[in-house]
């Protein structure tokens, strides 16, 4: 009796695409590993990354991330941190119809605070000042200058963004400037002349406007830290162009770690707080001591009339960085610096990484129920349809 053929096997060679979404796989699959079951996930779009640099350009060919988000005329309006080979971050504008397909990007920036001469002149203290990009000299983000991750709210009329400034790791400085709608509109980027909000030779990042005057004033949440941790800390202002006192705002480099719901330390704020009818909602960013080193975002709802005052937090990160865009030059990062409700629909804007930008959505009323419900709410980025 003759002997069974042996069946030929054959080896398909892996095309670079099909290696590229294994390792997506493998990283996300790392990420995750671990997590207990929850009885609800995130679950993450083929869409993401929104955005992503753009080969070539001279001012976002490394990385764009940390967008500013605002909605107007029916659109999402980006304005977004981008850096080049010079690493010099400047600010891109991209918009949206539906919040989640860009059809509209601007090929130059639409703001940078100072020339790139003036940032080299002006920024004596940067260790080495080089006009490079460079993610190991400059770990925040690669770059070294300009402006850094803009927040942006619409107030009576005119488009605001705030801003960091860099300038060496013992004085960073929020600046703030505006546009307005009308000049949004067509694409004219005529904006004022900045101001500085926060104090020379000190280190303040990431501070964040109210999207409406509240009893009459400008509101500006500085800081996350308070000693009681059932409040944050929101300045009131007569006028955003002039000179702004003095008033006192915690290192947030020399905050001691606290433990609070899930994390020990408190990072930094994420997008402008979004008013909803039940308070406004806040997101931050934090890292758990259980897993060290990752951004991951929380939430708060904050009281209406009075937003220093904490009505609920989020037992839980409703947003973590698992996804190969949130680890690629900078692992594990998600930093949230956008946020607009578009119907009923809830929008963030996030960083992923430090070099890209993702979306996450959730339904407004259900995600607020749930977290004043003391239940896990997470966001999904699946995409909403939406007018």
């Amino acid at each position: 009796m003759a002997a069974p053929k042996k069946k030929k096997t054959v080896t398909k060679k892996r095309s670079r695409a099909t290696a590229k979404k294994v390792l997506r796989k493998r990283v996300s699959g790392r990420a995750r590993k671990g997590k207990k079951l929850r009885a609800l996930d995130l679950r993450r779009s083929a869409h993401n990354p929104i955005i992503s640099p753009a080969s070539g350009s001279y001012w976002e060919s490394e990385a764009v991330f940390n967008p500013g988000a605002v909605i107007h005329g029916g659109r999402v309006h980006l304005f977004y941190r981008a850096l080049g080979p010079d690493g010099v971050s400047r600010v891109g504008y991209a918009s949206s119809r539906d919040g989640i397909h860009f059809d509209k990007r601007s090929s130059h920036p639409v703001y940078m605070p100072e020339t790139v001469t003036e940032s080299a002149r002006h920024r004596p203290y940067t260790s080495p000042a080089r006009l490079a990009y460079h993610t190991g000299l400059y770990i925040s983000g690669g770059g070294w200058g300009g402006c850094e991750d803009p927040r942006a709210v619409k107030i009576d009329g005119r488009v605001y963004l705030t801003f960091n400034i860099f300038n060496g790791w013992h004085s960073i400085r929020v600046g703030l400037t505006s546009i307005s709608e009308s000049d949004l509109e067509q694409g004219r980027w005529d904006w004022r002349r900045f101001v500085f909000l926060s104090p020379p030779n000190e280190r303040h990042k990431n501070w964040a406007l109210f999207s409406e005057k509240i009893d009459g004033k400008y509101a500006l949440l500085h800081n996350l830290y308070d000693d009681n941790p059932t409040r944050i800390r929101v300045e009131y202002l007569d006028d955003l162009e002039g000179h702004v006192p003095p008033f006192d705002s915690p290192d947030p480099h020399l905050m001691p770690d606290r433990e609070l719901a899930w994390h020990n330390r408190t990072r930094s704020v994420g997008p402008p707080p979004v008013k909803t009818r039940y308070g406004w909602l806040l997101f931050y960013h934090a890292m758990d001591k259980s897993d060290p080193g990752r951004y991951k975002l929380g939430a708060l709802l904050l009281d209406l009339k009075d937003p220093r005052k904490i009505l609920y937090r989020s037992h839980y990160p409703i947003l973590e960085p698992d996804l190969w865009y949130e680890n690629d030059w900078k692992p594990g990062i998600i930093y949230a610096s956008g946020a607009v409700i578009k119907d009923s629909t809830l929008f963030i804007y996030y960083g992923g990484g430090d070099k890209y930008i993702g979306v996450a959505s959730a339904n407004l009323d259900d995600f607020v129920s749930k977290l004043m419900r003391n239940e896990h709410a997470v966001l999904s980025v699946r995409s909403a349809k939406v007018a």
